[in-house]
């Protein structure tokens, strides 16, 4: 119930008023973001990539419905990718793109507009010598990011997709997605979907993940498990033992000491966010861990 209530927060502009107006806030998102501008992300990529994780930045933002602010957001991921690689850090940090920010939701043909807006990310990331994740959002977008997905791959094979356990269509989705060069990261999911779609039990998800997580290890492609739950970290490390060309993917602030200690022996790559429009994803990772809201609720009593 909390968890529901936190995921129809995170789709309300009078909550999202309220909690960005509140001067006490930011410094509490900083744990999850690492900041406002490019030289916050690139500080604390840089930072990461010293401490042997990779990483994959995303430009903060989605559901734009001006053009404009699409056409920023690309620009935006041109500028962080050209400093990338102008600071050598593209070798280790790739950037994840929800399409929403880039027009999918634009009328009238915003699938169009997605795509093309994305190829433009994806040349800026070849020029860089780094790569690109499509990120997924709520399931009504899931088939028209794969369409797009399907489009980019012409041009650029390595472009990664993200596909999330608790959707009932993931594991087909897997099964079309595990074949040679094909990167796709598996997460649990984030946003509030309706039981049709999608797995409502903990239990009935985390069996998903782990029969979608055998298919992508066992399929050709590259797998990237994101996931912070102990026990799915224990079986893909499992599944993966006989194979070298898979990582983890761990949220930026969330058990950076285990994020850590798997990169002693494992690929792990940090989902690091960046930019202004914060408040979407801060609260959908407060809606995934009780933890992560006691910690915001303690910080703002003792601050």
């Amino acid at each position: 119930m909390l968890r529901t209530a936190l995921l129809a927060a995170a789709g309300s502009p009078a909550c999202r008023s309220l909690v960005e107006r509140t001067p006490l806030t930011r410094p509490v998102v900083r744990r999850f973001v690492a900041g406002s501008t490019v030289d916050d992300a690139l500080a604390v990529t840089a930072g990461l990539i010293g401490s042997g994780r990779a990483v994959t930045l995303d430009h903060l933002g989605e559901g734009t419905t001006d053009p404009s602010m699409a056409a920023a957001t690309v620009k935006a991921y041109a500028e962080l990718l050209t400093l990338l690689a102008d600071h050598g850090l593209a070798a280790d940090a790739e950037v994840s793109v929800k399409l929403s920010a880039v027009g999918l939701r634009l009328p009238p043909d915003g699938d169009r507009v997605a795509l093309d807006n994305a190829r433009r990310i994806c040349a800026a990331a070849a020029a860089a010598g780094t790569t690109v994740t499509l990120d997924m959002e709520d399931h009504t977008t899931t088939d028209a990011t794969l369409g797009v997905l399907r489009e980019l791959r012409v041009d650029f094979p390595w472009v990664g997709a993200v596909l999330q356990a608790y959707l009932r269509r993931t594991e087909q989705d897997c099964r079309d997605l595990a074949y040679a060069g094909s990167r796709v990261r598996l997460c649990k999911g984030a946003y509030a979907e309706p039981a049709s779609v999608a797995f409502q039990d903990k239990s009935e998800v985390d069996r998903s993940y782990v029969r979608c997580l055998r298919v992508l290890m066992d399929g050709a492609g590259h797998p990237m498990v994101a996931t912070h739950d102990p026990r799915m970290i224990a079986i893909a490390a499992e599944l993966g033992k006989d194979r070298p060309d898979w990582e983890f993917q761990m949220l930026y602030g969330v058990r950076d000491a285990e994020q850590r200690r798997l990169a002693r022996d494992h690929a792990v790559r940090v989902y690091l966010p960046y930019g202004d429009e914060w408040y979407g994803y801060f609260v959908r990772r407060l809606a995934e861990r009780p933890a992560n809201l006691a910690f915001f609720l303690r910080a703002l009593v003792t601050r």
